[in-house]
């Protein structure tokens, strides 16, 4: 099994960056998609960004896009999501997610079996 740590939330303001990084123990690192969702206060679980294992693929939610930059570094066992432009509302809890999962179904929560604990990431105006 490969277990998750992610790090780098924080307090910023509108406009700012931060940089998330999930660190991967255990389990094969590169045969796990690895996903980036966020939940805020009253609002369901969404998708932010994924990568997956083989090919590269990434997907972008539409609010996040052009902001928001996944990578993962295979040496490191670590996958970043580098966030800039930030806005208040993508204040929320950001989690990491591994699974075996395919290009297609990357922004579906379901398909990952592996979670870490979230990092806090607050956005004032």
């Amino acid at each position: 099994d490969v277990q998750l740590q992610a790090s780098g939330g924080g307090l910023v303001q509108a406009g700012g960056s931060l940089r998330l990084s999930c660190a991967a123990s255990g389990g094969t690192f590169d045969d796990y998609a690895i996903g980036w969702f966020r939940r805020a206060p009253g609002k369901e679980r969404e998708a932010v960004s994924c990568i997956s294992s083989y090919d590269g693929s990434t997907y972008y939610g539409d609010s996040v896009k052009g902001r928001f930059t996944i990578s993962r570094d295979s040496a490191r066992r670590v996958v970043y999501l580098q966030m800039n432009s930030l806005r208040p509302e993508d204040t929320s809890v950001y989690y990491c997610a591994a699974g075996n999962v395919i290009s297609s179904t990357l922004r579906d929560s379901t398909k990952y079996a592996y979670w870490g604990q979230g990092t806090l990431v607050t956005v004032s105006s």
